[in-house]
């Protein structure tokens, strides 16, 4: 069984969840993300595409429905006991049977949290568990509880973040040796996936983002793969994942000759960041980190080219993307900052205009005593 923490962790993350259910008065909780899934049992895959869900009783209890290809997924990656499997095939209802399990479970007329914000269960499909589940009993969204829970990362989860970091530094290294004039952006890409791949590492939970000349004004990834030219632009953002932990890191590399405007974006994206880490301390709330990214990045002259958010919290994530929130950091964020929190903060600057890009973006851990920037390579403006 390729359980990636010992059985004291997971019985203190499963404690946890029940203590919150029983604060907010709950009997069940229907479970649709696959980070709450893996992080509750282990339970590793994709197989969220499909309807499944991981039902939580108040006495413990665990059961998962899910499809056959996922079977044996669950068996060999989770400690989950109870598998039941719906079947393929014309007209199968699966809501259905998940309400013929909360039935046997002893749970009709309940409260019965529901994780509705979640990419394992679309729009049809919740339309769907609504008509089964009418009448049924009190189903309250409950999409955060355990995103909460997860947003303070353990000692155990810290080591996987920390690798995760490691092979980030790795993949930027690769960058550093490839982009120069005249090579393929897939070139860069593909160096950048081999070494964290080598250093035992996943596929990250969403695309690496990757554009040069008018695409490094990009904050997404597109199929375009440009040839780097004499004089360029590149930027990349990607993240370092190890057991599905990500650090991301950002950056935007001038090759050939950095333009004059360049350097004035960098320096403002390094006072920005520079400021934000002092406001990344234990006790202050997330949105005054935004508010002095804001301050600035403004005072330098970039109101129209900044961002509305300036990072979002890190962890376990599937696809479609890395993004571990909630949290983000945007202005009027009341989350208190506490140690154990790990932090994504991208200053972006684009210059529509001038068609000009400068990005710098690095993955913090909230320590005790302030702050740790878990990526360990220079935050100089390179020119390749």
């Amino acid at each position: 069984m390729a359980l990636h923490f010992s059985k004291e962790e997971f019985s203190n993350r499963k404690r946890n969840v029940l203590k919150s259910m029983k604060e907010q008065n709950l009997n069940a909780l229907l479970m649709f993300k696959q980070e709450s899934m893996y992080w509750l049992t282990g339970y590793d895959t994709f197989g969220f595409v499909f309807f499944q869900s991981l039902i939580l009783r108040d006495d413990g209890e665990i059961t998962l429905l899910t499809r056959a290809p996922d079977l044996r997924q669950a068996q060999n990656t989770s400690n989950i006991k109870n598998i039941k499997v719906w079947e393929d095939k014309e007209g199968s209802a699966p809501s259905d049977i998940l309400k013929e399990i909360l039935i046997d479970l002893n749970l009709k007329g309940k409260n019965i949290g529901i994780e509705y914000d979640s990419y394992g269960l679309t729009g049809k499909n919740t339309l769907k568990l609504n008509i089964s589940l009418k009448g049924f009993g009190n189903l309250l969204d409950k999409s955060e509880l355990i995103s909460y829970l997860r947003v303070i990362k353990s000692d155990e989860e810290i080591v996987y973040v920390k690798k995760a970091a490691e092979l980030a530094d790795n993949a930027l290294d690769a960058v550093w040796k490839t982009a120069k004039a005249g090579v393929n952006e897939g070139k860069i890409l593909a160096e950048m996936q081999k070494v964290v791949f080598e250093g035992g590492g996943d596929y990250p939970a969403n695309d690496y983002i990757i554009g040069s000349g008018h695409n490094a004004l990009l904050c997404r990834y597109q199929s375009e793969k440009r040839i780097l030219d004499q004089e360029d632009q590149l930027s990349i953002e990607w993240a370092g994942t190890y057991k599905h932990y990500h650090s991301a890191m950002f950056r935007t590399i001038p090759i050939g000759k950095a333009h004059k405007n360049h350097f004035k974006m960098y320096d403002a994206c390094a006072d920005a960041l520079t400021n934000c880490e002092t406001k990344l301390i234990q006790g202050n709330k997330v949105g005054d980190v935004f508010d002095v990214h804001a301050k600035v990045l403004d005072s330098h002259g970039y109101k129209n080219s900044r961002m509305n958010a300036c990072g979002y919290s890190l962890g376990s994530t599937f696809a479609p993307n890395w993004m571990d929130v909630p949290p983000m950091i945007f202005t009027g964020n009341p989350l208190i900052i506490k140690p154990g929190m790990v932090f994504f903060m991208h200053m972006i600057l684009m210059d529509s205009e001038a068609q000009l890009a400068m990005n710098l973006g690095e993955t913090y851990l909230v320590t005790e005593t302030g702050n740790e920037r878990l990526g360990k390579q220079k935050l100089d403006l390179v020119v390749l």
